[in-house]
Formats: C-alpha cells, structure tokens, sequence
C-alpha cells in the first residue's frame, strides 16, 4: 500500500526575506502549518491511508533524508505551507518538479480536489519549481519518491485568512482527499512506467537514447561529456545505471545553461545551450541584453495579467536606458521583476515611488529612494548598477542617490550584488534564476 509522507514546510517558494512591515508574524504561520499539517494526516489515517507525519524539529535536509531513508517505491511525499508574506499572491498553488507530465498531472488532480472543497480560494494554478525564487525546490527535486509542495494559502491576505482559519476541517479535507486521489494513481499503476526516449541536442537528432524514470528525462553521461560540461559528484545531481550506462537526470543540467523541452508526443527530449545570440555571459552586468519589448512585455504578463495596467513603457525603458550605459538590460529588468514581484508592488515598495530595485535614499534614515517618474527610477538602477559592475563613467546625468557611495566596479558579475545590493545570500541566484526563465520563454537558451 502506498504510504503518503506529509511534511510541514517553513520556507516559501515565493519568498525568503525576513518578516517585512505589515506581515503577518512567521511563528504564526508555521503553527497554522503543522496544525493544517496534523489534521490532513488524521483524516487520511481515518480513511485507512497510511500517512505518516515527517518530524518537525527536522531541517530541510534532514526531512528529505528521513522520508527517502523510509520510503519505497510507490511512496509519495507532500511539502505543506501556510504563507505569510506580503510578497505572496492570495490562493492556492501547488510546485512540481519541472520537465514532468506526470508530476504536473499529479500537482493538478491535488490541486483540483483541493479546490473543490474550499471553492472559496483562488486559484494560482500548477507551477514548475523552477517559477520560485531560486529556481528550483530542493524538496520536490532531492525527494527520491514523487514530490510536490502545496502552497495552501497566505495568511496575510484577510480573505484566505478567514478561509483557513475558518474552515480548518474543510481546508484539511480537501487536501487529504487529494492526497488520496494521487495516493490510488499510482497503486492503479496509472503512472507512465519506464521507457527509451528519443533526444535531440540543438535541433540535431541525437544517436543515443535517453530514459523517462518516473516522469523524469535522464540523458547519457557521454552526451553531458561531449558538450563540455563537467557534472560535479553532487547529490543534487542524480544519476542512474540503466543498461550498464550511466545516465543523469536532465532537470539537474540547468545550472549549467541548459534548456530542455519535453515533446509528450514524440516522447523526444530537446536540449539546448546557449546560443550565439546571447553575446556576453549570462551573469555579466555589464553588456547588451537579448530580449526584445515584446519578449518581455509577454514574460511579465505571464507572471503577472496586471502588470502592464500602467507601466507599458517600463520594458522599453530597460532597453532603452541599459543601452545607454552599457548596463546588460535583461538582468536589470529580472532584478525588477524580484524586487517588485512582477510590477506587483507591496506595502514597502509602493508603486508610486517608481523604485523598481529597492534603491535606498541618499540618506540613512530614508525607508527608499523615490522618483518622480518611471524613466527615473530605472535610470537609477540601471546607474546603480553600472557603479557596481565597472568604473566607466556616467553616460548620462546622475539619477542615482547613492551611485558615488558605490566602490567603483566591485560587483561585476550578479552574484556579486549579494550581500551588497541586499543581504540576501540568495540574491545574485534569484535575479539569475529569473534571467534564466526570460531566456527559456524568450528561446534563446
């Protein structure tokens, strides 16, 4: 019988910054979690399911390694979370995996049964994990058996909060009776077993197979040699013998700016790397950018249906002031969609302000910088920027208050602006993350 592990998870996919004003406390929303949590698991013991609740005083790491040292073929885990920030949309949204039919048709059934119980939520649909802030979930990628994170609604908008605090017993029901519907899926052996599958390498047609396991694409370790990628012995990297050939799972390679598309008809995996469009490093601030007006204007769109209501102008301005000063515009403009979560806005970064980097003031008891007008605010970043990655001077007159408080060119690369432009040890990898995604929808990787 298949055994469902239900974790309680503490760190949200859509944002890892400290309690911000006006959220919500944390400590609260992890008591709703395990609460939630708790009750999701009786019901399902009541139903003859065999739930078994992973420990809380565990780590991330720790709770990953305790289901998949008990855990069988046929098992399936949850990760559960009551959000809290202010960052985070209102309704219900469930991460898989990505580059997974299967792990997305499972992530819909739960999600859909969810729903149905508490029609009241909305919706913010199926989500790859590659669509949060660093770029993948460590839980539904490290969880050796199927894995998916619930995102069960965010405590600091008043009408989910009524809803699960409320209706705690419907809330909990619905997820348990999803839980049950992906829970038969795989003891009906519905699931796609193992099988070959065809590859294709930047269009060419590829003379090695590769293989589909449980829903994931592996490819050879030849092929990954053959492009000149030198895979470490990680355990984020995950590898199989099949076949006497080592493979390693093609999700694992996009670190190292690789793209995949997955053609379910064809059963074909294609991969691609960067191509010669792109003409500077991916993580070089200063350069030309490669999306077009349109290409961005689309991509914050898809992230965000309002977004464009009134800032039209801002991707063309990106474009615009980023060729000006040499500054690459498709980082500029991804370090804009996380400060503001896709022109979104918060109760700290106010639209009116047109601070689309959380520029600080000129002095130290300014909450931010403010700017008379969108071309402003992202001249400024886009100098801010410029005085960070290099020690050429200004093209134009200076917009930023703090560009001469800047040690001229000690941040070249993104990664660089970590523990400088913010104190996020993750920021360099969340605003690459995001470029990464523009690339992928914008087919340049």
């Amino acid at each position: 019988m298949t055994r469902i592990f239900v974790a309680a998870a503490y760190g949200e996919p859509e944002d890892q910054h400290s309690t911000l004003p006006g959220e919500i406390d944390r400590v609260l929303a992890v008591q709703e979690t395990v609460l939630l949590r708790d009750r999701v698991v009786q019901f399902l013991r009541s139903r003859n399911y065999d739930a078994v609740a992973v420990p809380d005083e565990m780590s991330l790491t720790q709770a990953i390694d305790w289901i998949n040292r008990r855990s069988q073929q046929g098992d399936l885990a949850l990760s559960l979370q009551v959000a809290s920030s202010t960052h985070t949309l209102r309704g219900a949204a469930v991460y898989h995996v990505a580059y997974n039919d299967e792990r997305r048709l499972q992530a819909s059934q739960l999600l859909q049964a969810y729903l149905r119980r508490v029609p009241q939520f909305s919706s913010r649909g199926v989500k790859s994990d590659t669509q949060t802030l660093l770029g993948r979930l460590t839980f539904c990628r490290d969880t050796i058996v199927p894995a998916l994170h619930l995102e069960a609604g965010c405590l600091n908008h008043a009408d989910d909060r009524q809803i699960l605090q409320g209706q705690r017993q419907e809330v909990a029901l619905g997820i348990a009776e999803g839980l049950a519907v992906w829970s038969r899926s795989l003891n009906s052996g519905q699931t796609a077993g193992n099988s070959l599958i065809s590859l294709q390498v930047n269009g060419a047609e590829y003379p090695e197979k590769g293989v589909l396991l449980d829903g994931n694409a592996y490819i050879p370790i030849d092929l990954i040699d053959q492009m000149g990628i030198e895979l470490p012995l990680s355990p984020s990297i995950h590898r199989i013998n099949y076949g006497n050939v080592v493979y390693a799972r093609a999700i694992d390679l996009r670190d190292f700016n690789l793209a995949f598309t997955w053609d379910s008809k064809n059963q074909t995996l294609n991969l691609r790397s960067i191509l010669s469009t792109l003409p500077t490093a991916i993580d070089r601030i200063m350069g030309r950018g490669t999306a077009s007006e349109v290409q961005m204007m689309m991509f914050l769109k898809s992230s965000n249906p309002d977004s464009l209501t009134k800032f039209y102008e801002v991707p063309k301005l990106y474009i615009d002031e980023g060729k000006i000063e040499g500054v690459n515009h498709d980082i500029a403009f991804a370090q804009m969609c996380l400060e503001t979560q896709y022109l979104q806005f918060s109760d700290s970064v106010k639209l009116e302000h047109h601070n689309f980097a959380g520029l600080g003031g000129a002095t130290v008891d300014e909450i931010g910088a403010k700017f008379t007008t969108p071309l402003l605010g992202i001249r400024a970043q886009i100098q801010h920027l410029k005085a960070y990655a290099c020690a050429e001077p200004l093209v134009q007159s200076p917009a930023d208050p703090r560009f001469h408080l800047v040690r001229r060119g000690i941040a070249p690369t993104v990664a660089d602006l970590s523990g400088r432009w913010s104190a996020d040890p993750d920021y360099g990898t969340k605003i690459l993350a995001i470029v990464k995604r523009l690339y992928e929808f914008a087919d340049h990787l």
